[in-house]
């Protein structure tokens, strides 16, 4: 494994024989703290945020499969 620090960037640089789906769960783990790494959301509003979505979801299935009669 080679790692590069190029202008802004990192380039990490792994042999071929390396299996590609741990490779893809480390990526998305990275891509994961890219993108909150700025937020100032706290756990309890990710929480709130989960349960409502949850709960939009479920009302949805219950529409479509006719539960909400």
């Amino acid at each position: 494994m080679i790692v590069e620090q190029k202008n802004n960037e990192i380039l990490v640089r792994i042999s071929a024989g390396t299996n590609a789906s741990q490779i893809q769960a480390i990526l998305d783990y990275l891509r994961f703290v890219e993108l909150t790494s700025k937020s100032e959301a706290s756990e309890k509003d990710v929480q709130n945020l989960i349960k409502e979505s949850k709960s939009d979801r479920w009302e949805k299935i219950k529409k479509e499969i006719g539960f909400d009669d």
